[in-house]
């Protein structure tokens, strides 16, 4: 609900502040006191238009405050946290001021927001039905939706069947879109796949293959200097038996060295060590010149080898340079090929699948069509139920030939909630033909076809705040009285906030709030005030007969006051 709005510069009214409660809350006074700038002050608070025109003439800017209690786990406190608001003792403060130049600013919980932000969560706060701004309900998804609202539990399950149809409907749509609109990339991908998978099936890569063919290149490439340095190395070990002469190697000077120091070993156990350790020389040098020979001997240059290693390393390296991604490595082309393979299956697969899809989609769209006829049949059903009690509602709010009608029109185009165009129509007299409620009425009319029509709604319109301005517009009597006690049945379930010049739609309200004017000599200046019960006597007192100390005007007064709080 709203709990509080503060006004600065605006229209007539210099400063003032709104303290409204739950229920009914009225607000009269005089013409020209500033009625309707608290119509435009919520207007404005809620994302109105920012007209530069309603500054109060000398003042640099028009501002406007409110707070407003809210749900603490609702949508509106999301929208609020997502936008950088906050909360304010759990009630949110919204801002709006507009400068004489005509710039306009937004605030919400203590964040600037673009003035849109305010139109979003206003969606879900409040509804304003003035004399020029009566666009909620006029809006066909609200139609729909306040209708859906209104046939109730009758339409959950049906639309719950209707929703799980729609949703995989759309799902085997995209599907078949994507599997037939892309076709001919699906089938160059494929034989992109097809192309790669044959040429690693004839090369056949190893695992670990690179690094194997590169060792035995490198080894075939220089067989005979490989060659060459183990005989060398084997000669300077052992010696080279088939010499004429036996040359110097390292056997025999350890030979040599060994001998010379056994001869004197028992005399110094120090010495016996390192003749030890020569013996253990001996025997390693004689066991590498034996590798070394044996080395040498398996050795071989093979040029004929030398060209398939280097063959099949070419292919395998230009194997990995187009299927070997960032790692380069034969592993990485093997794994390329197994996610191919599992690709190029997928791929090979979509004529069948685009048939299934097919078989399916044709199930489909037959589920839907009838799951969206019962939509249909369900809100026509509480169509009929809508028109005629907003027609009776009418009825006593001094509209008695007025006819109001919900058209449910199936267009054919399946949406989220249906093929239906819901549709609000009014007649306003016999003969004449029913038009949309933004052609069929006058100001006036249009205000209390809506306040009918929130009357039919309430309970079911989630909106938790109703502003009326001027909804008894050309009314009075009778009707001008029943026109009040549908504001309090309204006010039952929901916030409502009423501009009025009638005394009998002012005497049920709960809170009644007079905007008075004050004349210093050169400006007019507006203020709200709380009236009390003795207050509400004396202005119900003017309003019925323009004189607050009238007798007879306070007897009828006390009068409605007590009538309508019976009522209540």
């Amino acid at each position: 609900m709203v709990d509080e709005v503060r006004i600065e510069g605006l229209g007539v009214i210099d400063e003032a502040v709104l303290d409204l409660s739950p229920g009914f809350n009225v607000v009269t006074g005089e013409t020209g006191a500033g009625k309707t700038m608290v119509v435009t002050s919520l207007g404005l608070l809620f994302g109105g238009r920012a007209d530069p025109q309603r500054v109060r003439p000398g003042a640099d800017r028009a501002t406007v405050e409110g707070r407003i209690v809210v749900d603490p786990g609702g949508r509106v406190v999301e929208r609020v946290e997502e936008s950088g608001g906050e909360l304010d003792d759990g009630a949110l403060i919204v801002t709006r001021s507009v400068s004489a130049e005509g710039r306009s600013r937004a605030f919400l919980g203590g964040r600037s927001v673009p003035v849109n932000v305010l139109i979003t969560i206003a969606d879900d706060l409040v509804a304003v039905h003035g004399q020029s701004d009566q666009q909620r309900l006029l809006q066909a998804s609200r139609q729909r939706g306040a209708l859906d609202r209104y046939a109730g539990a009758a339409l959950t399950k049906p639309m719950r069947a209707y929703t799980k149809a729609y949703q995989r409907h759309r799902q085997v749509t995209a599907l078949l879109d994507e599997l037939t609109t892309r076709a001919r990339e699906r089938a160059r991908e494929a034989d992109a796949l097809r192309f790669g998978l044959e040429e690693i099936e004839k090369v056949d890569p190893k695992e670990g293959e690179e690094a194997d063919l590169a060792a035995e290149e490198e080894r075939l490439g220089h067989a005979d200097a490989l060659r060459g340095a183990a005989d060398t190395a084997h000669e300077a070990l052992l010696g080279d038996p088939a010499a004429a002469i036996e040359a110097a190697n390292v056997t025999s000077l350890l030979g040599q060295a060994r001998n010379a120091l056994d001869a004197v070993r028992d005399h110094d156990p120090e010495l016996a060590a390192l003749a030890d350790r020569l013996a253990e020389a001996g025997y390693l040098v004689s066991d590498v010149g034996t590798d070394l020979a044996s080395y040498a001997e398996s050795v071989d240059a093979d040029p004929a080898r030398l060209a398939t290693v280097q063959e099949r390393r070419a292919e395998v390296t230009a194997l990995i340079r187009k299927y070997g991604g960032p790692d380069g490595t034969a592993a990485a082309v093997l794994e390329w090929a197994r996610a191919s393979a599992a690709r190029l299956a997928e791929l090979e697969g979509d004529d069948d699948r685009i048939e299934e899809l097919r078989s399916e989609h044709a199930e489909l769209t037959e589920r839907l069509a009838a799951e969206a006829g019962e939509l249909t049949a369900v809100r026509a059903r509480a169509a009929e139920r809508f028109s005629d009690a907003v027609t009776e509602e009418l009825t006593a709010l001094a509209m008695p030939h007025a006819r109001v009608s919900v058209t449910v029109t199936p267009t054919g185009d399946y949406g989220p909630h249906g093929v239906d165009e819901v549709e609000v129509r009014l007649a306003p007299h016999p003969g004449a033909k029913p038009l949309p409620l933004h052609k069929g009425a006058s100001g006036g009319e249009l205000s209390r076809v809506m306040l009918a029509i929130e009357v039919v709604f309430a309970g079911a319109d989630p909106v938790p705040t109703f502003v009326f301005d001027e909804v008894d517009a050309g009314v009075g009597g009778k009707a001008a009285v029943e026109i009040g006690r549908r504001l309090a049945r309204l006010a039952r379930n929901a916030q409502v906030i009423v501009v009025t010049h009638l005394p009998q739609v002012a005497a049920f309200a709960d809170r009644h709030l007079l905007v008075e004017k004050s004349d210093d000599g050169t400006v007019t200046r507006s203020g709200v005030t709380t009236l009390d019960q003795e207050g509400r006597v004396r202005e119900l007192s003017r309003m019925l007969a323009g004189l607050e100390d009238s007798e007879l005007g306070r007897a009828h007064a006390e009068e409605l006051l007590a009538m309508a709080s019976a009522e209540r």
